[in-house]
C-alpha cells in the first residue's frame, strides 16, 4: 500500500499533468488565433519560420508555468475546491511568466544571444489569455460538478428556513457554506440589513429582503423559522435589540461567533452557536497594547497559579498565545490542571508549558520550584473565592488568600522575577465579607514586599467584578436552576453586580502588568452594575421560557458578608488615570515593610482562631472591614 505521501505526490503530478496539457492547447492555439490566415504562412516566410518554432517552444513554455505553479505551492489544493485565493494565485503566476516570455523576445529583438527562438509579443498575449480561460474554466466547473453532486445527494433532507442578519462578509461566507453544505439542515432564504444600499441586492443568490425592523412582516411573508445573527463584530445594544425582536416573535436565534473568535482562525462562520448571556450583558470589547503585552510575556519563563481555574486558565491561554519561552501552570488540583494542560496542547502549545501541582502555602514545594524554573512574570490566579463557604471557614481563606499570596510574591522577589501580577477583587473595598477582607490582606502584604529595600520585582493587584460564567459564580448557578425547572433563585431584588466577560478581564489584567511601575492597585472599568433579578430574567429568556410564569423567580434574603452592591474605591486611596481608557490605578500608603512579618505572624494566629475570633482580629488589620458575627 502507497504511504500518504507518495499518494499525495501522486496527487499533485496528476493535477500538475492536467494543468500542463490545457497549458499545451493554449499556447498551440495562441499561433492558430495570431495567424489566422492559413495564405501568410506561404507568403511570408517570417511567418513560416514562427509556425516551425511553436514545436521547439511549446514544452519549455508549459514546463516553465507549471514549475512556476509548483514552487508556489499551487498543486497542494484539493482540485474539487477553487476559491478566490487559489484564482489570485493562479493569474499571478500567469502574469509573472507572461512578463518573463516578453522579457526574453526583448532580449531576441536586441540581438542579445538566446538559446531558443522567441515567439511573437502577439502570441504572448493571446497564450496569457487562453490560459486563464481554460484553467479558470477548468477548475470552476470541476468544483460546479462537485457541488452539483453533493446537493443532488443531499436533496431530500429536511432543511428549516432561515433569515441571516446581517448582509457583510460574515453573513456571505455563511450563506455559501449552509448553500454548499445542505447537511447543516438551514436553509438561508433571505437577508436582513440595516443599510438601505444593499435592499434588493442578492448575495450567492440569496436577496437582501429588508431590515431588522421589517422581521414580523418578512416572517409573514418568507416563513422562516430561524434567526441567525452574522454581526460578529455589532454593538452589544444591537444585537440585544434584534434577540429582543426575535424572542417578541418566537424566533429561534443563533449567532456566529466573535470577531474575536475568527480572528483566531480556529472557528468559521458556519460554526453557529446559541446567542448568550455574554452576548446581551457584555461590552465592546477592550482596545489591549498587544505589542506591549508581548514585549513583557514573549521569550519569558511565566509562571500562572491558579491555573486550572476560570480566571488562571483563561490567563494561561492568553499567555501561550504570546509565545513566553516557558510557561508553568501551577494549581493545586491535578484534575482541572490536566483539563488546561489538554486544552493548552489542543491548540498547540505543549511544548511550551510545563503543568505543576503545588499547594501556593506549601513554601518548601514552591522554594524549589522557583529554584527550578526562575519565572520572569509571576501572575497570581490561585485563591478561595466563593463568599458563603469562606464566610463559614474564614481562617482558610486567610492561609490560601493571604499567607499564600505573601509566600508567591515573597519568592518572585527573592528570585528576581520581573513582575508579579495578584488577581484581586472588587470585593476588597470596604470588605463585608472573609473572602473580601483576605484579599485586603493579600494586597497590604504585596505593596509592603513592594517597598523592600533590595526588591527589582514591580508588584501590582488588579481589582475587578464578578466574571460571567466563572466557577462558583452565580450564572452557572442560574442555568443549573432553570435547566431543573427554577426556581431560579436571588437573595434580594436590588442587588446589582460588576460583570464582565472573562476574555475582557483578563486582558486588561494583562494591559495593567504592562503599566504598572510597582506599588499599584489597578481597577478595572466594569461599566455599570446590573441587577441580579434581571440578569436571571435573561438567561431565562435565552432558554426559550418565560420569567415567572414558566420559571419562578424566588427572593431568598441576602446572606451572611453579602452587599446590595459593590465599591470601587476605600479611603486612603488616591485615585489616578492610566494610559487605558479601561484601567484606574489606585496608590494607598504601603505598610512598613518592616511591620510586614508581625502583621504575617498575627494573620497566622487568626488562621487557628474560632470563627468569630478570627473575624474580630482581621477588623484590626484592616479596620474598614465590617465582620458578619454569629
Amino acid at each position: 500500500m502507497a504511504s500518504p505521501t507518495a499518494r499525495s505526490l501522486a496527487r499533485h503530478l496528476a493535477l500538475a499533468s492536467g494543468y500542463a496539457a490545457l497549458l499545451a492547447a493554449a499556447f498551440w492555439f495562441s499561433y492558430k488565433l495570431r495567424f489566422f490566415d492559413a495564405s501568410l504562412e506561404s507568403a511570408d516566410r517570417q511567418v513560416a519560420i514562427f509556425i516551425d518554432q511553436r514545436a521547439d517552444l511549446l514544452p519549455w513554455v508549459v514546463l516553465m508555468k507549471v514549475g512556476l505553479l509548483w514552487l508556489v505551492g499551487h498543486f497542494r489544493g484539493f482540485i474539487a475546491f477553487f476559491r478566490l485565493r487559489d484564482g489570485i494565485q493562479l493569474a499571478g503566476v500567469l502574469l509573472v511568466s507572461t512578463g518573463l516570455l516578453l522579457g526574453y523576445t526583448l532580449l531576441a529583438r536586441y540581438g542579445i544571444g538566446t538559446p531558443l527562438p522567441a515567439p511573437p509579443r502577439g502570441v504572448v498575449l493571446i497564450d496569457f489569455n487562453l490560459s486563464m480561460l481554460l484553467l479558470f474554466a477548468a477548475r470552476v466547473g470541476i468544483r460546479a460538478a462537485v457541488e452539483r453532486r453533493a446537493s443532488r445527494a443531499e436533496r431530500g433532507k429536511p432543511s428549516e428556513r432561515v433569515a441571516i442578519v446581517g448582509a457583510g462578509s460574515a453573513g456571505a461566507q455563511l450563506a455559501a457554506e449552509l448553500l454548499h453544505r445542505r447537511g447543516h439542515g438551514l436553509n438561508p432564504v433571505c437577508f436582513l440589513d440595516d443599510d438601505p444600499a444593499k435592499l434588493g441586492l442578492e448575495v450567492h443568490g440569496v436577496p437582501v429582503a429588508g431590515s431588522p425592523a421589517q422581521l414580523a412582516a418578512l416572517r409573514e411573508r418568507l416563513r422562516f423559522t430561524k434567526v441567525i445573527l452574522a454581526l460578529p463584530s455589532a454593538s452589544v445594544r444591537r444585537v440585544r435589540e434584534v434577540n429582543d425582536a426575535c424572542a417578541k416573535l418566537g424566533l429561534t436565534t443563533l449567532a456566529v461567533p466573535s470577531l474575536r473568535e475568527l480572528a483566531t482562525g480556529r472557528v468559521r462562520a458556519a460554526d453557529l452557536r446559541e446567542v448568550s448571556l455574554e452576548d446581551l450583558l457584555g461590552r465592546e470589547p477592550a482596545k489591549l497594547d498587544d505589542a506591549g503585552i508581548a514585549a513583557i510575556l514573549a521569550d519569558k519563563v511565566v509562571l500562572v497559579t491558579g491555573a486550572g481555574g476560570s480566571i488562571g486558565s483563561e490567563i494561561a491561554r492568553q499567555v501561550a498565545a504570546r509565545r513566553p519561552a516557558r510557561l508553568l501552570i501551577l494549581d493545586q488540583c491535578e484534575v482541572l490542571l490536566y483539563q488546561i494542560e489538554q486544552d493548552l496542547v489542543s491548540r498547540g502549545y505543549g511544548a511550551l508549558i510545563t503543568p505543576l501541582v503545588a499547594d501556593v502555602t506549601d513554601l518548601v514545594r514552591l522554594s524549589a520550584l522557583f529554584e527550578k524554573y526562575r519565572p520572569q512574570v509571576v501572575l497570581h490566579a490561585a485563591a478561595h473565592k466563593h463568599v458563603p463557604m469562606m464566610e463559614s471557614q474564614p481562617g482558610e481563606a486567610l492561609k490560601n488568600n493571604a499567607l499564600g499570596t505573601e509566600t508567591v510574591a515573597r519568592l518572585a522577589s527573592e528570585s528576581g522575577a520581573e513582575r508579579f501580577v495578584l488577581i484581586s477583587t472588587d470585593k476588597a473595598i470596604n470588605p463585608t465579607n472573609a473572602m473580601g477582607a483576605s484579599k485586603r490582606l493579600a494586597e497590604i502584604a504585596v505593596q509592603a514586599l513592594q517597598a523592600r529595600p533590595g526588591n527589582r520585582t514591580r508588584m501590582m493587584a488588579v481589582r475587578f467584578g464578578n466574571v460571567l460564567g466563572s466557577s462558583g459564580s452565580v450564572i452557572p448557578l442560574f442555568r443549573r436552576q432553570i435547566a431543573a425547572g427554577g426556581p431560579v433563585t436571588v437573595t434580594h431584588p436590588d442587588v446589582t453586580r460588576y460583570f464582565m466577560t472573562i476574555p475582557e478581564a483578563v486582558g486588561l489584567v494583562l494591559q495593567s502588568a504592562t503599566l504598572g511601575e510597582g506599588g499599584e492597585i489597578f481597577v478595572l472599568d466594569m461599566g455599570e452594575p446590573m441587577r441580579i433579578v434581571d440578569v436571571a430574567r435573561e438567561l431565562i429568556r435565552l432558554s426559550g421560557l418565560r420569567p415567572d410564569v414558566d420559571i419562578e423567580i424566588r427572593i431568598t434574603g441576602l446572606r451572611p458578608g453579602e452587599k446590595l452592591f459593590e465599591e470601587l474605591q476605600h479611603s486612603g486611596e488616591a485615585f489616578a488615570p492610566t494610559a487605558h481608557p479601561r484601567i484606574t490605578r489606585f496608590l494607598a500608603r504601603p505598610m512598613d515593610w518592616e511591620a510586614l512579618d508581625g502583621f504575617l505572624a498575627r494573620v497566622r494566629e487568626l488562621v487557628q482562631a474560632d470563627r468569630d475570633r478570627c473575624k474580630l482580629g482581621v477588623k484590626e488589620l484592616v479596620p474598614e472591614y465590617t465582620p458578619y458575627l454569629e
